[in-house]
């Protein structure tokens, strides 16, 4: 589950479920001389399954769709769909109810109000600029550091450099960095590794680092269709190849590689 999935519009949603929550704890109807909420059915009727706890479970499905697998359906149809008929449904009941009832009281009227909202955002909430963006924004760090890493004196943007104090200069961007050792090993490791040359990248590449947007697979270089590994957002990893416009080649932080086939709104460190 990766709440960075979730969009300003299902942020609306999850505010209009907590204020229809809210509404059923209210009294329903102004005229009873005693607390008679959606749940006292002896005073609701019909409200609480056909507006209640269907506005709920409109709601749980919209923002479920965030979490499931892209295609899951319940009976031919996504969960956006029924969720969508669903809130549609119980603002169509709320608003019967109100037109119905000789004394509505703030329960009914606010119960009305969410599932309209609830209703609104499900036909349209796409289709809005405001809604569609991110509920939580990507984090921008200053000066990014390898692998997720804070920014260290020395380095240069984006790329492992000296410590400070060694009088080593930083690696300008686009340069062949110095070899570092390995995770875990030692700086014999990295003499060693340096003294067997590596072919340079096709091309005009050079290696550079980025961030994900939301979680992708990443996927073995021999074509198997099976994930090697997921690339989570807020973690910078290490870009060594591109292979057509929108693919990459990228090394997590345990050194596995494999191919990236979606690089759109990546972050280049």
């Amino acid at each position: 589950m990766n709440i960075r999935s979730l969009t300003r519009g299902d942020g609306v949603v999850i505010g209009a479920a907590a204020l229809l929550f809210i509404a059923s704890l209210l009294d329903f109807h102004s005229a009873t001389l005693v607390s008679a909420n959606a749940w006292n059915t002896d005073f609701s009727g019909l409200a609480l399954p056909s507006v209640f706890l269907l506005g709920f479970i409109a709601a749980g499905l919209l923002v479920a769709t965030r979490f499931v697998p892209e295609g899951r359906k319940i009976v031919g149809l996504p969960l956006s769909a029924w969720g969508t008929v669903l809130a549609v449904s119980a603002a169509w009941s709320a608003l019967w109810t109100l037109i119905l009832s000789g004394s509505n009281g703030a329960g009914a009227i606010l119960g009305f109000l969410a599932v309209a909202v609830l209703a609104g955002v499900a036909l349209a909430g796409a289709k809005i600029p405001a809604l569609a963006g991110p509920l939580v924004p990507e984090p921008r760090p200053a000066a990014p550091g390898p692998y997720g890493g804070q920014p260290q004196p020395g380095v240069g943007y984006g790329y492992p450099g000296a410590p400070e104090g060694q009088g080593q200069q930083a690696q300008p961007y686009g340069n062949t960095p110095q070899p570092v050792p390995p995770y875990g090993g030692t700086p014999q490791d990295a003499g060693q590794a340096a003294a067997t040359p590596t072919p340079p990248p096709a091309g005009d590449f050079s290696p550079f680092w980025f961030a994900v947007p939301v979680a992708r697979p990443l996927f073995a270089e021999d074509g198997s269709p099976n994930p090697i590994a997921e690339l989570a957002p807020g973690t910078w990893y290490l870009a060594v190849e591109q292979r057509g416009p929108n693919t990459l080649i990228a090394q997590t932080q345990d050194g596995r590689r494999g191919v990236l086939n979606d690089t759109s709104g990546i972050q280049r460190g």
